[in-house]
């Protein structure tokens, strides 16, 4: 662990969770120690939510070959909690300064990222959230333009400032959030309720690569869902404005006409079947355009996006179903 250096005030820890990534970490660290015009003291608090035997020691080798004299502590959440919510609350419970800058492991903060972050954080402004630039191909695949959508999406926990005190007074992140999802809208929305002034600060920049899945990762994303049923339990009114302002009709049509044609044809009812069957099939065709639209023309991606495109407004309308029931709300 590097010293402090003495005679400046600390004026940001940069809380990083990460989970068995250590090479996209190593450069995202690189990148924070290699900060520009950081009017003070910095720390740098890694929080290890894969619980890695090895990193402790990965990161002080970084740091020696690096010579930074930035501290850089890393620990783990507290056994049984789990999650990006609970590893960025260990964070900042851990920090010392006032105010506490979120990012995660897989970004590339911009040389002057700490220093435009704290100067939106100016008198009187509880929280900041910057820009994140999504660099992709021209033509991606359907996994990377869906990691694009970081890109304009407002506050996010990959580029944001926080007080601590604010964060002290309503606890922080709600750990139920269990996936990284929504639990920054979710605190975003607390601290609005609790009326902070929270600023964009578009000159703090991260560059966050877009990266590819393997195939089926856009029908896994989906148990995401869960965590929008519990974003809309707890701020309905700021999830319909910022969110999305109606269901997804065209999923909740595309199952009830496969379920009709299903229906009528086990009741013998051919005609019906047919008409609802050809209802599925235009919707279907209709989703997996779209989503062709712009990306790649390779076989893996066009397969992908075909096959997925067949089952994801099952997956949709079950996850969200299944979030309204755990957690009691009215969510469709």
């Amino acid at each position: 662990m590097r010293p402090l250096q003495p005679g400046t005030a600390l004026v940001v820890s940069v809380v990083v969770p990460t989970c068995r990534r250590p090479r996209q970490l190593q450069r995202c660290l690189h990148a924070l120690l290699t900060q520009e015009g950081v009017p003070g003291r910095m720390e740098v608090i890694i929080v290890d939510d894969g619980r890695s035997p090895r990193l402790a020691g990965a990161v002080q080798g970084w740091l020696r070959r690096s010579r930074s004299q930035v501290e850089v502590r890393c620990l783990q959440p507290p056994a049984g909690r789990r999650g990006p919510a609970a590893a960025r609350n260990a964070g900042w419970q851990a920090a010392q300064a006032p105010v506490i800058a979120f990012t995660d492991d897989d970004t590339l903060p911009a040389h002057d990222w700490l220093r435009e972050g704290l100067r939106a954080m100016r008198t009187g402004v509880t929280a900041a959230w910057g820009d994140v630039i999504v660099p992709l191909p021209e033509a991606p695949t359907d996994s990377e333009r869906n990691t694009a959508g970081l890109q304009g999406a407002g506050f996010v926990t990959a580029n944001c400032f926080v007080r601590r005190d604010a964060l002290a007074a309503i606890g922080g992140f709600d750990e139920r959030f269990e996936r990284p999802w929504r639990e920054d809208s979710d605190l975003y929305f607390t601290l609005l309720e609790a009326r902070g002034l929270v600023v964009h600060a578009p000159a703090a920049i991260v560059i966050h690569p877009a990266r590819r899945s393997p195939p089926g990762t856009s029908i896994r994303q989906h148990r995401n869902l869960l965590f929008d049923a519990l974003l809309f339990k707890k701020h309905r009114r700021l999830y319909r404005e910022k969110i999305a302002r109606w269901p997804p009709l065209g999923y909740y049509l595309t199952v009830l006409a496969a379920l009709a044609a299903l229906l009528c044809l086990l009741a013998g009812a051919r005609l019906a079947a047919g008409i609802a069957g050809a209802a599925w099939l235009l919707l279907t065709l209709r989703l997996m355009l779209r989503r062709l639209r712009g990306t790649s023309r390779t076989w893996s991606n066009v397969a992908d996006i075909v096959a997925s495109s067949l089952v994801i407004p099952i997956v949709a309308v079950f996850w969200r179903l299944a979030g309204a029931l755990r957690y009691r709300v009215p969510f469709a």
